[in-house]
């Protein structure tokens, strides 16, 4: 098992490479070159970069990412696509993506992109807080810790 994260943008990055330093699992960041970085890193993280473009780092995600691999991101769209492949999928703000919820998180977003296309507004995403720091790693540790008992 290896814990993916869409790293473009992503406010959890340092939190969920803690947690995994913990449990002793490979994280892979997958993140576009212009975010490239020489800050050291624990030894079980590793970084992919991609070129440019607006879908480049969920296309690498979706290729290199397995069964039983974990996806941290905010992106309905690439959840929506590794889902099938029997990933497990957490967003930053704690809750997971499921076959359940994941039509209406589409249609949520597509009515939204409609509403913005006809000149309409949609509210923005809420900033993220520390509460939601800490809702998302109670439920990385609580997924992780599920997963080493089974």
């Amino acid at each position: 098992m290896k814990i993916f994260i869409d790293g473009d943008g992503s406010p959890v990055k340092e939190s969920a490479m803690d947690i995994a330093v913990n449990f002793g699992i490979a994280v892979v960041i997958v993140t576009s070159i212009d975010h490239y970085s020489l800050k050291e890193y624990p030894a079980n993280v590793s970084f992919v970069y991609v070129d440019k473009g607006a879908d480049a780092a969920d296309y690498k995600i979706v290729q290199l990412i397995k069964k039983e691999d974990i996806l941290i991101t905010q992106d309905y769209g690439l959840a929506s696509l590794v889902l099938p492949k029997g990933v497990t999928v957490l967003h930053q703000l704690g809750y997971q993506y499921t076959a359940e919820n994941i039509d209406n998180l589409l249609e949520q977003r597509h009515f939204g992109a409609k509403v913005r296309k006809s000149g309409g507004r949609t509210k923005g995403p809420k900033a993220f807080t520390q509460a939601d720091r800490e809702a998302f790693k109670a439920a990385l540790t609580t997924l992780l810790q599920n997963d080493k008992s089974q």
